[in-house]
């Protein structure tokens, strides 16, 4: 089933309530509860509407990502890239188990469409799904008040080669509307000096990723910074909470560059705890392919996200050709 409908049923504190396929999302002042089919009628899943709306923000802002986007420990989505599959209950294996789980798949495009116009109708104004709750207060609470197009429709920074090449995407810089972040008054915000020989202007360059970091308005949003083949750095700031379960679906490398951020790591299928570790300035960890993980930063800091984007590396995971980890020991 890949129908998209706005339900005829009157809205709730002036937010209207939505469907896909057989899943229906409805909020109200502080709740977004979501419905799907089971056995014996319908099972519901309630979350806060400030954790689905960002959730929700990334889901639209990356793409689906790469595999698994659990907006919590029950729903989320998985990215089958040119089709997506939404899941209530079926990366839990107490939901899953208990014959309580459900799944569909929709084209991307069927279900980008009617999430976008999720967040269109539910995000208030004053309320940016992409910024730390110290940023944005009590905004997303309450009945429906107006619209943050602004903050929803903001486009991720993906570029082709590095910030601040010709034709490439601009450096933040306050001329183009970056100040530095609250919490990065410290970083220096000096360049780097060039000194390309006559005729490779255009390819010698280099440029300041910490101050480039101090004037990102967002938090969990990487930027891709720099390219080289099938190889992606995408470094980000972090604070509160990473607000999805992150289901890798490859490798990822993560390189702390500032402060430290704790990580609660899950097994993808089933939900279950696996471990902690705490990342601190300098440290570099592995994310295995087979894991959720999720991030806490009490401070803002700075994450570099090393992605390999070579399209066969999914099924070279899912084949057993490639192990879920990096290294043998």
């Amino acid at each position: 089933m890949n129908a998209v409908t706005e339900k005829t049923q009157p809205t709730v504190a002036g937010y209207r309530t939505f469907e896909l396929g057989a899943f229906t999302f409805m909020r109200d002042e502080y709740f977004v509860t979501i419905t799907w089919p089971v056995k014996h009628g319908r099972q519901s899943h309630t979350m806060s509407a400030d954790a689905f709306l960002r959730a929700l923000m990334r889901d639209v802002a990356w793409g689906f990502f790469y595999g698994v986007v659990n907006f919590d420990n029950v729903f989320g989505t998985r990215n089958l890239y040119g089709k997506v599959e939404f899941f209530g209950g079926r990366l839990n294996e107490h939901y899953h188990k208990a014959g309580m789980s459900y799944v569909e798949v929709f084209d991307s495009p069927v279900a980008m469409k009617l999430i976008k116009e999720i967040l269109a109708d539910w995000v208030n104004d004053g309320f940016d799904p992409f910024a730390a709750p110290m940023e944005t207060g009590d905004a997303a609470f309450g009945e429906k008040n107006g619209s943050n197009l602004k903050a929803i429709d903001r486009f991720r920074v993906a570029t082709k080669r590095m910030p601040g090449l010709k034709g490439d995407s601009p450096l933040r810089e306050e001329s183009n509307g970056y100040s530095i972040n609250r919490a990065f008054a410290d970083v220096a915000q000096d360049q780097p000096e060039i000194k390309a020989e006559p005729g490779f202007e255009d390819e010698m360059h280099a440029f300041n990723l910490f101050a480039y970091l101090s004037r990102s308005d967002v938090t969990w949003n990487p930027s891709v910074t720099s390219v080289c083949k099938n190889s992606l750095f995408c470094p980000t700031t972090e604070e509160y909470i990473l607000p999805i379960i992150h289901g890798n679906d490859r490798v990822e490398w993560f390189f702390q560059m500032s402060d430290e951020i704790m990580w609660n790591i899950t097994d993808k299928e089933t939900g279950r705890p696996r471990a902690r570790v705490l990342m601190k300035a300098g440290d570099v960890a592995s994310m295995p392919a087979d894991i959720g993980h999720q991030g806490f930063s009490k401070k803002r800091s700075m994450l570099l996200v090393w992605e390999n984007v070579n399209p066969n590396i999914v099924k070279m995971h899912e084949s057993g050709e490639l192990p879920p980890y990096p290294v043998e020991f």
